[in-house]
């Protein structure tokens, strides 16, 4: 096996004792933000991650396996994540409490819980609905149900580390009802966004009523409709964003800073590892970007720069063979760009798309043995 990304391991600075972190704070002082976990700053070196064997997709659940595969599975990955450096792991509200519990208590890896705040559906008595309307009132009760059974479920499990609500739900605003279709077009984007932000708000404060020690974070679309957040959000502790800037995230830190005063963690960022241009996989630029983009973060954490950067979590740990097509070519690892941009500067090429969803893992993945395990192999150093 190559030897595991270096990226991370040289960003690996002082953080909590494996106690379990039954209380952690935001902190504000003249030189920033920071995240205090039992007291203890803690620079978050995060990792979305998720354990999918090549043939299976979305559908997959570790969770619903005997607790030795679940254990032995936990316990490859695991090893790796620690050498890398990683200190927290996102993760969706399906992952069973004693297993956050466990991956702390072994590792010192801390957990996010994610609730998904309707992003790809809801279920409303008892009928599921794709398309998610955030001002429906039986549709924002269901929400913040299902959120606040997440905070009842894990919020005194050693190893959760904060809230964090909804996956970029900005980019599926696309319901209508009589009262968005009565509007002018220019203003339907932003109604939507309002009947968003005013449930995350809201589901904020009950958060906070039901749990007093962890904080409560979204995770927005980059930094899309900031001033609405601002007034719809206004007890949120901490911004969190999925961002795709390049190599840095620019002026990012400022405009959270000034328009929110808030510190900023990324709940996603990263760069694939497929060379759209060349079309051959390159883990070395993948790594390049990495390295820009952790020491852009901390060059913007407490006493330096903007000074209200907590951290981020890498999109992602291991390749998703299923993420082009979803249920189609599980076994195949599909080399299609599904969307552009020009900040990743060394493949782009006008008209062309340049991002490839299947190539995101720091990790390449190996196919399953005869036990359904896989290998990892780590791609660049």
């Amino acid at each position: 096996m190559r030897k595991i990304a270096g990226w991370m391991v040289g960003l690996a600075l002082s953080g909590s004792a494996w106690a379990a972190p039954n209380h952690v704070v935001v902190h504000q002082d003249e030189g920033g933000f920071q995240l205090l976990v039992d007291g203890e700053p803690t620079f978050v070196r995060g990792m979305n991650w998720s354990y999918v064997p090549i043939g299976q997709n979305y559908s997959y659940v570790l969770w619903d396996q005997p607790d030795d595969y679940i254990e032995a599975a936990l316990r490859r990955e695991m090893d790796l994540l620690k050498a890398s450096g990683a200190n927290s792991i996102r993760q969706y509200p399906g992952i069973p409490p004693r297993w956050v519990q466990w991956i702390w208590e072994q590792y010192g890896i801390s957990t996010v819980i994610n609730p998904l705040m309707g992003r790809y559906g809801v279920t409303v008595n008892g009928r599921f609905v794709a398309k998610t309307d955030y001002a429906d009132p039986a549709t924002r009760a269901a929400i913040q149900a299902e959120a606040l059974a997440a905070v009842e479920r894990y919020r005194d499990t050693p190893g959760v580390l904060l809230w964090l609500l909804g996956n970029e739900n900005n980019y599926g605003l696309e319901w209508s009802g009589f009262e968005i279709q009565d509007l002018p077009v220019e203003q339907r984007d932003e109604a939507r966004a309002r009947a968003l932000y005013s449930l995350m708000g809201e589901v904020t404060d009950a958060v906070h009523a039901a749990d007093i020690h962890h904080p409560v974070a979204i995770a927005n679309g980059d930094l899309h409709y900031l001033a609405l957040i601002a007034e719809e959000c206004p007890n949120l502790d901490i911004f969190g964003a999925n961002v795709y800037r390049g190599a840095t995230a620019r002026d990012a830190y400022q405009v959270v800073n000034d328009t929110l005063h808030l510190p900023l963690l990324f709940s996603e960022f990263g760069s694939d590892a497929y060379d759209a241009k060349a079309g051959r996989e390159d883990g070395q630029l993948q790594a390049r970007y990495l390295a820009r983009q952790w020491e852009d973060i901390y060059r913007n954490t407490d006493g330096r720069g903007v000074g209200n950067a907590l951290g981020g979590y890498v999109f992602q740990w291991s390749d998703g063979w299923w993420k082009h097509k979803q249920e189609e070519n599980l076994d195949v690892h599909d080399t299609t760009a599904s969307w552009a941009t020009n900040a990743y500067t060394e493949d782009f090429v006008d008209g062309r798309n340049n991002m490839n969803e299947e190539w995101f893992g720091i990790t390449a993945k190996g196919p399953p043995d005869a036990n359904g395990f896989f290998e990892l192999y780590p791609r660049a150093g």
